[in-house]
């Protein structure tokens, strides 16, 4: 899934404040207690599924007591539900910040990829958990979507007016834009457990991608019809 933001509010996007269950603010230490376990979830319901999953398992993997949790998550599908809004917000923030290299609309692309490509290597419980979503918590599956949509809308509609692709609905190509980038990254990082995609995969990524928007591609793509190459 990839779809980046390159507007500078979404890159500077601080978390909201963080509150324990009973509504009182967070000291730092509970702030970093609620970190650890947060983490801990992540690595527990992408190994082993949400319904597998319990709190027992959660609270282990964070080396806090099971009474600690309740401080700061009501119930599994509560840490479940925030650890959607938590990956979302920093694979958004990795996106935003790759894209912010770039100063064309291809560059913006493609370093909004690589953000996203790194993002999901280093982080591939985003892959499983969102997957888990669409059963345990569709209205969080449509939340991360359309969060990232949100955000992506703008930038499109800038790139039009500007014109620098083509004229096209800005919510088609965002969606489009996702799905292209989510099955590149789920065939070749989860699949094989890359750090990256192939330099050359990218660059075949990338015209098509500067086909579908109608601009020209990022430096090192428009080259690779010469080069005879296939990708595999």
């Amino acid at each position: 899934m990839h779809a980046h933001e390159d507007d500078a509010e979404a890159v500077a996007e601080p978390a909201a404040p963080q509150r324990a269950v009973d509504g009182r603010a967070l000291s730092a230490k509970g702030e970093r207690t609620r970190k650890r376990l947060l983490d801990a979830a992540e690595q527990v319901f992408a190994d082993l599924g949400y319904h597998e999953a319990s709190i027992v398992k959660i609270t282990e993997a964070a080396g806090v007591a099971q009474g600690t949790f309740y401080r700061y998550f009501a119930s599994k599908q509560a840490v479940f539900d925030e650890l959607i809004r938590d990956l979302n917000r920093r694979v958004r923030r990795a996106m935003s910040e790759g894209a912010a290299r770039g100063t064309t609309r291809a560059e913006k692309e493609r370093y909004g990829f690589e953000g996203y490509f790194r993002f999901t290597a280093e982080h591939p419980a985003l892959y499983r958990v969102i997957r888990q979503a669409e059963f345990v918590s569709p209205r969080m599956l449509e939340y991360h979507y359309s969060r990232i949509v949100d955000g992506y809308r703008d930038g499109l509609t800038g790139a039009m007016a500007s014109g620098e692709i083509i004229d096209n609905d800005p919510d088609v190509l965002a969606w489009a834009l996702m799905g292209v980038g989510e099955m590149i990254g789920l065939r070749w990082i989860l699949w094989h457990d890359r750090s990256e995609v192939p330099p050359e995969i990218l660059d075949a990524l990338m015209l098509f991608v500067a086909r579908g928007l109608g601009t020209q591609p990022a430096d090192g793509t428009a080259t690779m019809q010469g080069r005879g190459h296939e990708p595999r």
